[in-house]
This record gives structure tokens, C-alpha cells and sequence, in this order.
């Protein structure tokens, strides 16, 4: 490990003379890219050099030693660096994980209603409202992209954007299958029903990234429209498009522009083929060296909303929070970072 870290250290000090060089500044690209290959690099460098910082103090403690007047400082420097070593050892071994390079990603968020048919669009409006709230609390930016709304007020599907940075980061963990246990408002009854609504994450993906062919989209234009008659077009400015070699469609109809429809459906499209080609990458990859914290199939039960008991179940974690009311209200935090802790760990075990 320490091997690699000198070397990452000698990058890094070549990246920060780089940067400053004005023949790489002339090439805002190439800078770019060096600027950011030395910021995700300083904290492992700021940190492996606290290292070496405290493993110097213990090595001087123990000449210290042999000076009698010396003797109890070299003491008390010499148990402070054994205590702090081991720590800032586990620090460097977490920070040499490799980063998800679409942790820092602006996110495409798509929300369906599963089993059990009006409820399950409730649920999936409610769902909806949670993490509004959550980009409220984190002062990121949603925009809807398109929504098929039901008359009770709930979604049979809706699909947004969050801008935000680190929202992937964050929002990755909440990709699946959400499970909601409660009576719902239209039962007379009072019968509890499991519902279901699906959750996929995807990250926004920039035009290098992914490559479309203009001749494999096939584009349909349509008026939009929506629950009980509202938002309705009398031009046709809501766009489909279809990608002829997958076969995914992607739906667009919340603006009034034509162009920003089919803007913002493109978008879509190269998040869904983006995240298409990755789980076929993912899929190549041995199962035991694959975090099942961090991709879950999107056909997975995650979590269960279990109303009657205040009790929201992660699955994968085995974790449960009793505050319900809490938590659809936008407090997923202590949540999401258990599911990151988790997560780390896994990735811990299988670098160790």
C-alpha cells in the first residue's frame, strides 16, 4: 500500500506543478482534466502525508529516548503516534478504494408504480414527495421530466432530474424495489395491502460518454396531457423516442418546447443506455467481487414502508428506522449513510 502511496504522491506533486504550467492552461481541456485528477487526489495525499508526519514523530520519540531529560516527552509523543497511526492507516486504505466515477454526477431519477394498482400510485406520489424534500434539504435542483399522474393524485410513472454535487453519490443506494405495507385511504375495510413502486437511479451522462446514433432513433411527436385534462397541448409538443437496436422508449412531455422535450428525453436515453452498458459490464465482473449494497438489480426488494409499525426496513443492511413520518419527510441521511458505510466495508473486505 505504501509503495503505491508514493507513487500517487509523486503524481500528485507533478499534476500541481503541471496545473500552474501555461502551455497546459492554454488547453482548457487538458487542464480540466489534470485539475481534477489532483483534487480527487489531495485528500489521499493530505492524508497519507499525516501519515508519514506521526510515523517521523515515533521514529524521533524513540532517539528522544536515550536523552534522560527527554525521556517523558519522547514518552507521551511516542503513545500518541502509536494511537494514531493504526487510525489513519484504515483512513488511507478507505480513501484508496476507487472511487465511482459517476459519484459526482447530476442524477436521472425514474419512479413506477408496481403491484397493486391505485395504491401502488400513491405510493409512488409518495416516494416522489420524499425525495423532493430530500433535494429541498440538500438544496439541489429537480426538474420533472415527464409524469403519467393518476386522478387520486398519485403516479403511475414520473421521471426527474436532480442537479445537485454528489447526488449520485447519495442517491445511487435507492435503486429497486420499494415495498409499502399500510391501509390504503380507498379501503373501507381496513385491511392492510402490500404495494409495490420501482426506483431506478441514473446517472446524467455527458456526450462523450455515451455515442448515439442519430439513424438508430426513431422520434414521435404527440399533444401532452395528464391527469383530469391538465397541462394539455393544443400543439403536439410532447416527444417519444424510440432506440431502434435496444428497444428503450423514453417519454417527454412536461415542457411546452418541442426542442426542450426531445432535450431533455435525449437526456434519458443516454442515461438509460449508459446505465444498460454498465450493468453488462457489471455482469462480466465475478458475483463475490461485486458490492450487492451498491447494485442492486433493479427488480431487487430493497426496502420495506411498513405503516401499521412506523418501520422502514432496509433489506440489504438488515437496518430499521422508526420514525416513519421522519423519513418521508425527506430525512433519508442516517439511512443513505449506513447503506455507504456498508457499502465501504464490503469494498474493505475485498481489497484486504
Amino acid at each position: 500500500m505504501f509503495d503505491n502511496l508514493d507513487e500517487l504522491e509523486k503524481k500528485y506533486i507533478e499534476l500541481t506543478k503541471n496545473i500552474s504550467d501555461p502551455k497546459v492552461i492554454a488547453n482548457q481541456d487538458e487542464w480540466r482534466k489534470m485539475m481534477k485528477e489532483q483534487s480527487d487526489l489531495e485528500p489521499i495525499i493530505m492524508k497519507y502525508r499525516e501519515y508519514k508526519k506521526y510515523q517521523d514523530q515515533l521514529e524521533e520519540s524513540k532517539e528522544l529516548l536515550k536523552d534522560p531529560e527527554m525521556k517523558e516527552l519522547a514518552e507521551q509523543e511516542m503513545l500518541e503516534a502509536k494511537d494514531i497511526l493504526p487510525k489513519i492507516e484504515e483512513e488511507l486504505k478507505i480513501l484508496l478504494i476507487p472511487k465511482d466515477p459517476d459519484d459526482d454526477k447530476n442524477v436521472i431519477c425514474e419512479i413506477r408504480a408496481g403491484a397493486g394498482g391505485e395504491e401502488a400510485a400513491l405510493f409512488a406520489g409518495t416516494l416522489f414527495r420524499m425525495y423532493s424534500m430530500y433535494c429541498d434539504m440538500k438544496h439541489w435542483n429537480l426538474e420533472v421530466l415527464n409524469e403519467n399522474a393518476t386522478g387520486l393524485g398519485g403516479y403511475k410513472e414520473i421521471s426527474f432530474m436532480i442537479k445537485g454535487k454528489g447526488a449520485y453519490s447519495r442517491l445511487k443506494y435507492e435503486s429497486g424495489v420499494h415495498r409499502v405495507q399500510r391501509v390504503p385511504e380507498t379501503e373501507s375495510s381496513g385491511r392492510i395491502h402490500t404495494s409495490t413502486a420501482s426506483v431506478s437511479v441514473l446517472p446524467e451522462v455527458d456526450d462523450v460518454e455515451i455515442n448515439i446514433n442519430p439513424a438508430d432513433v426513431k422520434m414521435e411527436v404527440f399533444r401532452a396531457s395528464g391527469a383530469g385534462g391538465q397541462h394539455i397541448n393544443k400543439t403536439s409538443s410532447a416527444v417519444r423516442l424510440i432506440h431502434a437496436p435496444t428497444g428503450i422508449v423514453v417519454e417527454c412531455q412536461t415542457e411546452r418546447s418541442q426542442f426542450q422535450n426531445r432535450d431533455y428525453a435525449m437526456k434519458l436515453l443516454k442515461s438509460r443506455l449508459y446505465e444498460k452498458e454498465k450493468q453488462e459490464r457489471d455482469s462480466q465482473i465475478d458475483s463475490e467481487r461485486r458490492s450487492q449494497i451498491g447494485n442492486a438489480d433493479r427488480s431487487e426488494k430493497i426496502r420495506t414502508y411498513n405503516y401499521p409499525q412506523g418501520r422502514i426496513t432496509d433489506h440489504r443492511i438488515g437496518m430499521s428506522i422508526f420514525q416513519m413520518e421522519n423519513f418521508l419527510n425527506g430525512n433519508i441521511d442516517e439511512m443513505i449513510d449506513n447503506l455507504t458505510a456498508a457499502d465501504t466495508a464490503e469494498k474493505l473486505k475485498r481489497n484486504e
